[in-house]
């Protein structure tokens, strides 16, 4: 068998197993239909929400405002992360204030942001960037200072300009540790699209379509927003990872040379 089917069949073996365990639960009636619906009438509200286009709509602007969340912190934190990893003085400066502000709860941003930008798009989007700056901020710094010395010290030996030193030397070193960051950025800023449209109820998106099936108890609804978070999940996870190991192929080249 092809690899690479393989692959696919073995990640796929859980969650057909939980869809399984579901059906069975209401076919031999295990659960309160109240409570938990079958597979069937999730998919059928499926059906239904994306032939009315609600479903799109919804997804569009959950994806528009995590996309322009996750744009604008995770620039903010590498930029901020490069000054703070490049300057000693620098990070002498904001350094001690931003790991404050860091061990700050992000939900306690929320009172502070929705008195500040109201309850629409810029409050959403900049409670999504500030999910996002953090975790990159925080790597970028620590894959600039963890750049090995042997390398700087050889840069200068070529007369490295510092700009030379930080294109060829101190970012090609960083860079895993820059997509690290990058890539909890992109987790954080999703998961907090839904917490800031389950809060910030004002304008569509998935979260708001939760909250229109917990408040009328439209168990199939809320069952389908689940099922709709965790694919677009996986599909950022996804795209993450082949990003990163495209951006970074020059790894494997490298080691295999030796």
């Amino acid at each position: 068998m092809n690899p690479t089917v393989r692959t696919v069949l073995r990640g796929a073996a859980l969650p057909a197993l939980l869809l399984g365990t579901w059906w069975a639960a209401f076919r031999f009636g295990w659960t309160d239909t109240k409570l938990f619906v079958p597979p069937s009438e999730v998919w059928h509200t499926a059906v239904r929400l994306a032939e009315n286009g609600y479903l799109w709509t919804s997804l569009q602007a959950s994806l528009g405002r995590f996309l322009a969340g996750f744009v604008i912190g995770s620039i903010a934190g590498t930029v901020v992360g490069t000054a703070l990893g490049l300057s000693r003085r620098f990070e002498q400066l904001i350094g001690p204030s931003l790991h404050t502000v860091k061990q700050v709860s992000l939900l306690a941003w929320i009172p502070l942001i929705s008195v500040w930008f109201g309850l629409g798009d810029p409050a959403k989007i900049a409670f999504l960037s500030l999910a996002a700056f953090f975790p990159v901020t925080l790597n970028t710094f620590e894959g600039i200072r963890s750049v090995p010395r042997d390398l700087t010290e050889v840069a200068r030996v070529f007369a490295f300009s510092r700009a030379q030193l930080l294109r060829h030397v101190v970012l090609p070193a960083a860079l895993p540790s820059i997509f690290t960051g990058i890539y909890l950025g992109l987790l954080y800023a999703w998961l907090a699209t839904l917490g800031a449209e389950y809060l910030l109820t004002s304008g569509k998106g998935i979260g708001n379509l939760l909250t229109d099936g917990r408040e009328h108890f439209w168990m199939d609804q809320v069952l389908l927003g689940v099922v709709i978070v965790g694919l677009v999940g996986f599909a950022i996870n996804l795209v993450a990872t082949r990003l990163e190991a495209r951006t970074l192929a020059w790894r494997g080249r490298s080691t295999a040379q030796f």
